[in-house]
């Protein structure tokens, strides 16, 4: 019986004492404190809630640190998955304006994702959690690349596997190193450079000449 009143509670939104929970851990995060370094204790008294209402709706700091970050992982995945290649526009444009909104939601809840990227070192649990946000998003622009080579948008040569890989993995290390590294005044620049390099580096590259010619022969 617990356990579907808590099933409930999840699908129709979070309980107050849930709410206040999330909320005080976030306002404890932005304040400049590690995850790893707030107890549980700290988060009892910055919620005003009492340690049993903390365990009915957190296993413990390892589900609470995936809750927190749940609701952003879901408006990062809803971002990717509305991202269509074959709108008409210019892909480099588009792409930009995704980037410029994809820094945007990194920045605001910067230091929840470090607190999830800081534990996923060490817990396995929330390190397969944070993997599967990557390889959705994997999954995601490899069936764009796929669809956009079966129209013949996209040159046949290119290896859709490893360029997704490569966009994917290897943009999100570099939206954290400049998020890092930026304060923000090169955000414009960067999505847009970020944008032609995608679009321009896999989606509308020039065809492999020699790799034609060989299909053809």
């Amino acid at each position: 019986m617990p356990s579907v009143t808590r099933g409930r509670r999840q699908a129709d939104g979070p309980s107050a004492a849930e709410t206040q929970i999330l909320d005080a851990t976030e306002r404890l995060l932005k304040r400049g404190e590690r995850y790893t370094e707030i107890s549980v204790q700290r988060i009892l008294a910055e919620a005003h809630v009492s340690r049993a209402t903390f365990y009915a709706h957190f296993r413990d700091k390892t589900a609470l640190i995936i809750r927190l970050s749940g609701a952003l992982r879901e408006r990062l995945l809803e971002l990717a998955r509305a991202w269509d290649p074959s709108a008409g526009e210019d892909g480099a444009e588009r792409y930009a304006r995704f980037f410029v909104d994809v820094i945007t939601i990194h920045r605001q809840n910067g230091p929840v994702l470090a607190a999830l990227r800081e534990v996923a070192t060490y817990d396995s649990t929330v390190r397969g959690f944070h993997t599967a946000d990557l390889e959705e998003f994997d999954d995601a622009v490899l069936r764009t690349l796929i669809a956009q080579q079966q129209s013949g948008a996209t040159p046949a040569d290119l290896d859709a596997v490893a360029a997704s890989r490569v966009i994917v993995w290897g943009g999100g290390q570099a939206i954290a190193r400049h998020i890092e590294v930026d304060d923000g005044t090169g955000d414009a620049a960067f999505a847009r450079e970020l944008g032609k390099i995608w679009w321009y580096g896999a989606y509308r590259r020039p065809a492999d000449d020699n790799v034609s010619k060989e299909s053809r022969s």
